[in-house]
């Protein structure tokens, strides 16, 4: 096989779909609350279920309206249950900002709107992150990222840890009124996904040896960060709350993730990759679909521009 066994540098996140039983509550928090627009929405019809799109509008160079760039998308699946707590699925979607004002504006707007939301907050060395629960226990994180000169890394991986965040000082620091006016048209992206697994070590094994991330730090047999492009995590996956779970059945919860190449070329290479390991690939020449392990659905696209 002479595919590349890794993703290429410019590698990033998409959309985050979840499955959901209150389209509208799930709707209202995302919108009001994280601040995203909703780009689209589509009506039950033709057996497809109702859904929601929400994300951002990207502009032209003379700021018109560009494009819709997907962050979360709602889909209404009332008739599914909710996930058991040690079941493997989304940890959490984080959002990333590109400043720290425009982050204390999102942490603001959720805490007043959506009181009890807050589970924690931390500093990374590498961000400043802010950690809630959607209306529905799906686990959000919002975060602003240190620039990378910043970052220490040593023996190739980056250093990570977990130090206490004030919250209130944060948000006295650096929460302004331009922000909060500007908090649902201030840049976002899906910066990571982080995922609950059964063990670390076939964790490993898919996204790292097989899907073609780079591991960028580990915790144990507890945790791993992967990225591709020296980037912190794009992707994580621990087994906090889900040591030794198997295979999702369908549930409330993550529908896909979705991961984004720069060049078209590169699906190719993927799909050949993955089949080469055994896994079961749906490819259609410019998306790729496949399960992970736990049946977690991960969608790779090209970038529009592709």
């Amino acid at each position: 096989m002479t595919a590349s066994p890794r993703l290429a540098p410019d590698t990033s996140m998409g959309a985050v779909t979840l499955d959901v039983a209150d389209l509208d509550a799930m709707t209202a928090y995302y919108r009001d609350g994280v601040g995203l627009e909703v780009l689209t929405t589509q009506h039950a019809r033709d057996g497809e279920p109702a859904m929601a799109t929400l994300g951002r509008t990207r502009r032209d160079a003379d700021g018109g309206a560009a494009a819709g760039i997907p962050l979360v998308v709602l889909r209404h699946a009332p008739t599914l249950r909710h996930a058991g707590p040690r079941e493997a699925g989304l940890f959490h979607t984080a959002i990333l900002f590109e400043t720290q004002a425009a982050l204390a504006a999102a942490v603001a707007t959720v805490a007043q709107r959506h009181p009890g939301t807050f589970t924690g907050s931390s500093d990374h060395l590498v961000s400043q992150a802010f950690y809630f629960d959607d209306p529905e226990g799906n686990g959000v994180e919002l975060y602003w990222d240190r620039d990378r000169t910043e970052w220490s890394w040593t023996h190739g991986q980056v250093e990570m840890s977990t130090l206490y965040l004030d919250p209130n000082a944060f948000l006295q620091q650096h929460l302004t009124e331009a922000a909060l006016a500007e908090h649902a048209s201030a840049p976002a992206v899906i910066g990571h996904v982080h995922l609950s697994v059964g063990d670390v070590a076939t964790a490993k094994r898919f996204y790292v040896d097989e899907l073609g991330f780079d591991l960028t730090t580990s915790y144990g047999g507890q945790a791993i960060f992967v990225s591709a492009g020296g980037y912190h995590h794009h992707m994580a996956m621990n087994v906090w709350r889900s040591q030794g779970a198997g295979r999702r059945q369908p549930a409330l919860g993550l529908g896909r993730v979705d991961i984004v190449l720069p060049h078209t070329d590169e699906i190719g290479a993927l799909g050949e990759r993955l089949g080469h390991f055994g896994h079961e690939v749906r490819d259609d020449g410019r998306t790729v679909h496949v399960d992970d392990p736990w049946g977690n659905l991960l969608r790779v696209t090209v970038a529009p521009s592709a």
